[in-house]
């Protein structure tokens, strides 16, 4: 007789052994209630699997995946599976049976946990931007490379884009604004984002699908990871560009309501994305109308985690010129996230709220956001933190702390906050030491040590030649203003002042 075999291990079943499982192989896996077993790579290969990764939707890999015969004769409950997932049984339900998923952190959150193949998926997992993480001192090139799972392979190679190369082309500021606008354009679309090419209308699609979308939203993706890595400042005309294309494309194009609001949601994020770009390129004047698009995108769509990231950059945008519309911004975030907010996000609203009230003055609102940003932070990281979080933490808390007690004219308290931040870098958020460095440095000087100032300004000169952040090198002008007072002049403070300025006539 013939018996039949263990389908994770190989070995025969005992002819009385109804599990589908060898006693060794569930002996091995008794631990699944609370994370997902190691798969062997053939695991992939089942057809059910392989069609739903076809078909790129997300839920009925995980269907496929839980119905896999590797797991014996019985399905792994959608219960377990949702545990693993951090979602109830219903919600999984939804998530198989309905529309595919477009959210990139969820979408990643959930393969990595599973542990699907990279070279299965139609998206880019963490680490496998197509940006290099390449410094810009080194000949300053942004390089993005293909996508074998949106882009065919062999369709496209890798676009390199050369900074000092595109700045010497075409004499004007303009001209060369233009080449890298159209330079960085031509590099996305080699990574899937064709519909940014430059086309006349009637050549554009006339039909947008869920495909598009999520292209659409894996731009946002892109343009984040170009900004940690060349900074704002080349990538500014970039997102509008990027934004203008699609939101026309989307203006003509027919869809259904399904795909209408997911491309709401996205044009939202995107929107979302180029202002912030234009903050830190210190074109704020620009960011305030797509901060109001988004918000109107988010609504219609019935997207609160877009209309609360919207609402979360404009309390920024306006928090020096309308403190008290940015706490209104705020509050109302804080309104609209409730039952939702993980403690990361609940924690920059509370440090938006802050500075806002320092800037008016209050002492005692300041403390009390404090107090709360700090509560919720302790709390720790969580599994649903989108994207735009993830550089909350204590570094940005003490930088935030800093930056009130600046704006309340206390520098020797600020410089006490801005100091425990160089004390303890976080790598992963460079842009932002280095932006907080330079505060440091402002701060120091308005304490009255300008010889600490300058060394402090001197030390960081070449990180700020490096981030392309506008919004940075005019904080670090203003310092070498300062130090170049007649008044100020000691051998660190020259040297500083010689140092910068060979720097930026370089």
């Amino acid at each position: 007789m013939t018996y039949a075999n263990c389908p994770r291990c190989g070995g025969r079943l005992a002819r009385d052994n109804d599990s589908g499982r060898c006693t060794p192989c569930q002996a091995a896996e008794r631990d699944r209630l609370s994370a997902p077993p190691m798969v062997p790579a053939s695991f992939w290969q089942h057809e059910p699997l392989r069609q739903a990764l076809a078909e790129r939707h997300l839920g009925r890999v995980i269907r496929a995946y839980r119905c896999h015969p590797y797991h014996g004769r019985v399905a792994l409950p959608q219960t377990v599976v949702a545990g693993w997932l951090g979602i109830t049984q219903a919600q999984l339900s939804r998530v198989e049976n309905g529309p595919p998923l477009v959210h990139l952190d969820r979408l990643t959150h959930w393969a990595q946990l599973l542990r699907v193949p990279a070279g299965s998926l139609w998206f880019r997992l963490p680490g496998q931007g197509c940006w290099t993480d390449a410094s810009p001192m080194d000949g300053e090139a942004i390089s993005a490379h293909r996508d074998d799972q949106v882009v065919e392979r062999g369709e496209r190679a890798p676009v390199t884009v050369n900074v000092e190369q595109a700045a010497s082309q075409g004499g004007g500021a303009t001209d060369r604004r233009r080449f890298n606008v159209l330079a960085a354009l031509a590099g996305l679309a080699a990574v899937g984002h064709t519909y940014l090419l430059p086309r006349p209308p009637a050549e554009g699609p006339g039909s947008i699908g869920m495909e598009q979308v999520r292209l659409a939203s894996s731009l946002v993706d892109d343009l984040r990871r170009a900004d940690a890595a060349v900074g704002a400042d080349l990538l500014c005309d970039v997102a509008i560009q990027a934004h203008t294309r699609l939101s026309a494309w989307a203006a003509r194009a027919s869809y259904s309501r399904q795909v209408g609001d997911a491309l709401q949601s996205a044009l939202a994020d995107l929107s979302i994305e180029a202002a912030w770009l234009a903050i830190d390129a210190d074109r704020r004047s620009e960011a305030r109308p797509y901060l109001h698009e988004a918000i109107t995108r988010a609504r219609i769509a019935d997207d609160p985690q877009a209309e609360v990231r919207a609402l979360t950059h404009l309390s920024l945008l306006i928090r020096e010129s309308q403190p008290g519309e940015s706490l209104h911004c705020a509050e109302a975030a804080l309104r609209i996230s409730t039952g939702w907010a993980t403690p990361r996000l609940t924690t920059l609203l509370h440090l938006r709220r802050a500075p806002a009230y320092a800037v008016l003055g209050d002492v005692g609102g300041l403390s009390r956001e404090m107090a709360k940003a700090r509560r919720e932070l302790d709390r720790g990281p969580h599994e649903d933190d989108q994207g735009f979080v993830h550089f909350v933490n204590a570094q940005e808390l003490n930088g935030i702390e800093g930056l009130s007690y600046l704006a309340l004219g206390r520098p020797e308290r600020a410089v006490q906050s801005l100091r425990a931040i160089t004390a303890n870098p976080s790598p992963s958020h460079r842009r932002n030491q280095v932006y907080y460095t330079v505060r440091l440095s402002e701060a120091t000087y308005q304490q009255g040590d300008v010889n600490e100032a300058a060394r402090i300004a001197l030390d960081v000169l070449p990180a700020v030649r490096q981030i392309n952040s506008k919004r940075v090198s005019q904080h670090l002008a203003q310092v070498r203003r300062s130090l170049a007072a007649p008044r100020q002049a000691t051998t660190s403070t020259r040297q500083f002042v010689d140092a910068y300025d060979r720097a930026v006539n370089v």
